[in-house]
């Protein structure tokens, strides 16, 4: 182990750390590309020239000769490559469109994936876990493309797409260097220089990023009223009450981990929380607490996510803000007023952005902010009386999307308190839960809480009111709008209350079709005389799916599923599966009864035994299937599948109906999916089960004589969304 708690990465042949040699070399390697970069600058600026443009028409020979020399060597695939970036804006564009068409990346950008693919070697180097990530494998499949070109136009997709945002919240320690790429790809840009600083690994530049922003005004909500704000743009916020369960947990006495666990109460939904606290001066003050982002749920309404956090890092006026603002207008905070803002994640960058808007703290005396586990190291408070605090993990990598690695040893703000603490927490996102910061500065950083609950002593005393607010993001329709925005219902677990249907925002799946033995099938089904396999011909027919689980309301994981087709349950007829696929899902009679389910997370175990009555089990699962290729391998279950896809045909959406069983009765659960599936030949996959395969999975699929044959064909769909209803209990 070394000194800082990390175990020690591979050693290159001369002994070096291979790591930080990887990302040495990314440095070096950025500063190329801006360098590049730089060169595509002047070469355009003198290109557009009006001296350059006068000699060309009073000496058309030498000087239509020399314009084109540069243009060549701007745009041309040999040379430079790109977008004109000197150009005039509307010239700009022309030139980088007509590149684009041809095909063409500038070469700043291609150098700028070569920094990255060695910075995603680094991180793999340190943290072999990535690999499993959906966004890390998503981002590794952009950058290890054949053609950089190829690897550049898919960045590009993965920072625009919404469903790829969402798998970005992955990537977080490779933040500094996506800021840094992200401004290459730009076809019209306005790069952050500070970005490139800490990417490259120097020191930022004294001039702060001026950002784009509207014009001051004496209101702090002047750009959101304003007639330039466009209604769909602007932020919301609602007051709301707290259930009786949480108020039991908010804090009536003002205290540094008191506020903090307030802002754990309220982490789940976009909530942030005002309160009016005396202190021991008897003066009235204020304080704002806002969380960061829960991972792995998407916020259908609210700006409490990660492409919201992606827009407080980089634009100070984003929806998350101004929602923050509008609560506090609704709260009533008095001009001239003295606040504390405390914020986690996503919470404190937000926080940050108020604080950093000379209006609103000339409207108001931000006397101190605290941001635990936040990327605020890039931001700087108007008013230069506040006090700021920062407090992060090391193992935590939500703090470096300022660009600031962990541990780095250049301080922008030497005069902030900040504390960069090892914890005893490694993993991701568990490092980064507010839960986690709150024990760590119990046990662990006891020192800091103390520093932090002296600097707070204005505002240590009895609270005098609490409100909470719901912020809402009116920007963008739901995740899933429409097929997703349906009415749930909650329902009660031993994991905690469930919404249902649960819902899938994004996900795969791959279907693997086997004709099997009808009587094996019986066999495996239970002993009641209702529940017989459906033939197809002189065959029954099994389906193992495998499915890849991005994004859902129970979280992200993976599901292996065993499953048979059966007849109706009470009036069996022959080739009523055929029948079935001419009928509306929710009045088929047929289905497919589960017969083993593994799942990589608790919640989506306990759901599936008490919602829907499925066999299900918790095992460990590496799973990839948004390619050509199939892979798929448990340890746990002794299995492996993997192949290419053959060619394949569109086929309509797969809507389906599952059976469980719950004690004496059948679960019938609807299921329903929208994405763009299609049906390929099952010949170049191949199912294999291990050695010391164990039961349930491995010996079904033995006694179905699935291991010694290959799928008749394979359903896949490598995004989709669905979603599945609670299960109904019939008399069965």
């Amino acid at each position: 182990m070394r000194a800082d708690g990390h175990a020690p990465g591979r050693l290159a042949p001369d002994g070096q750390d291979t790591g930080e040699l990887l990302r040495r070399c990314a440095r070096d390697v950025v500063e190329v590309a801006q360098g590049i970069r730089a060169v595509s600058a002047r070469t355009g600026t003198t290109l557009f020239a009006p001296p350059l443009t006068a000699s060309a028409r009073r000496r058309p020979r030498t000087g239509l000769a020399a314009r084109w020399a540069l243009l060549r060597a701007l745009t041309n695939g040999q040379g430079l490559g790109g977008p004109a970036d000197g150009a005039p804006k509307g010239m700009g564009q022309v030139l980088g469109a007509a590149g684009a068409v041809l095909g063409r990346e500038s070469l700043a950008a291609l150098v700028a994936v070569t920094s990255l693919r060695l910075r995603v070697a680094a991180v793999l180097v340190d943290h072999p876990e990535f690999r499993r990530d959906p966004g890390m494998r998503r981002l590794l499949e952009a950058v290890t493309a054949d053609r950089d070109p190829a690897a550049v136009r898919a960045l590009r997709a993965l920072f625009r797409d919404q469903g790829a945002q969402r798998a970005l919240s992955g990537l977080a320690p490779l933040m500094a260097e996506l800021v840094a790429v992200r401004a290459l790809l730009d076809e019209d840009p306005e790069h952050d220089e500070t970005a490139w600083a800490l990417a490259s690994g120097r020191e930022p530049s004294a001039e702060p990023t001026v950002w784009p922003s509207p014009r001051p005004s004496a209101d702090p909500l002047h750009r959101i009223s304003g007639p330039h704000r466009a209604d769909t743009d602007r932020g919301a916020a609602e007051a709301v009450d707290l259930t009786d369960q949480e108020k039991q947990f908010i804090a009536t006495e003002g205290s540094f981990l008191g506020y903090l666990r307030n802002i754990d109460v309220l982490s789940a939904d976009g909530r942030i929380l005002v309160q009016n606290v005396r202190g021991p001066d008897g003066v009235v003050r204020y304080v704002v607490q806002a969380p960061g982002v829960a991972p792995g749920r998407p916020r259908n309404d609210s700006p409490q996510d990660f492409v919201g956090a992606w827009r407080n890092l980089v634009l100070a006026d984003s929806p998350r803000t101004r929602s923050v603002l509008l609560a506090l207008a609704d709260y009533g905070i008095p001009r001239g007023a003295e606040l504390a803002l405390i914020g986690h994640g996503e919470g404190g960058i937000a926080l940050m952005n108020l604080a950093q808007d000379e209006e609103f703290c000339r409207t108001y005396r931000v006397t101190h902010i605290v941001a635990v586990g936040s990327p605020v190291d890039d931001k700087k408070p108007a008013d230069p009386r506040t006090w700021v605090a920062s407090i992060t993990n090391q193992h935590d990598v939500v703090p470096v999307l300022d660009g600031r690695d962990a541990g780095s040893v250049f301080d922008p703000h030497p005069h902030r308190y900040a504390v960069d603490y090892t914890g005893p927490t490694r993993e991701f996102p568990l490092c980064h839960m507010l839960r986690e910061y709150i024990e760590h500065l119990r046990t662990v950083i006891p020192e800091a809480r103390r520093d932090v609950d002296a600097a707070l002593t204005p505002y240590r005393g009895p609270i005098v009111r609490t409100q909470a607010y719901q912020l809402k993001d009116r920007a963008h329709p739901p995740d899933g709008y429409p097929f997703l925005t349906l009415p749930t219902t909650s329902i009660p677990t031993t994991a905690g209350p469930v919404d249902v249907p649960v819902r899938y925002y994004d996900s795969s799946v791959a279907h693997l079709c086997f004709p099997v033995c009808p009587d094996a099938t019986r066999r495996l089904l239970p002993g009641v005389t209702w529940l017989t396999p459906s033939r197809l011909g002189r065959r029954a027919l099994a389906v193992l799916s495998l499915y890849e689980h991005r994004c859902s309301t129970i979280g992200p994981h993976t599901e292996i599923a065993l499953s048979v087709l059966v007849d109706d349950l009470w009036r069996p007829r022959p080739y009523d599966v055929a029948a079935d696929l001419l009928r509306r899902v929710d009045l088929r009679r047929t289905g497919r009864y589960v017969l083993s389910l593994a799942v990589t997370s608790d919640e989506a175990r306990v759901v599936a035994q008490e919602i829907w009555g499925q066999p299900a089990m918790r095992t460990t699962a590496e799973v990839d299937l948004t390619g050509r290729r199939i892979g798929v391998r448990s340890g746990d279950l002794g299995i492996t599948v993997q192949g290419r896809l053959g060619p394949g045909v569109r086929c309509p959406e797969a809507d389906w109906i599952l059976y469980g069983r719950r004690s004496e009765s059948t679960v019938r659960t609807l299921v329903r999916a929208h994405g763009r599936p299609r049906l390929h030949p099952g010949t170049g996959v191949r199912l294999r089960l291990h050695t010391a395969a164990a039961e349930p999975l491995a010996g079904q699929l033995r006694r179905l004589g699935i291991d010694r044959t290959r799928p008749r064909f394979v359903l896949t769909c490598p995004q989709f969304m669905l979603h599945r209803s609670a299960g109904a209990v019939l008399p069965r």
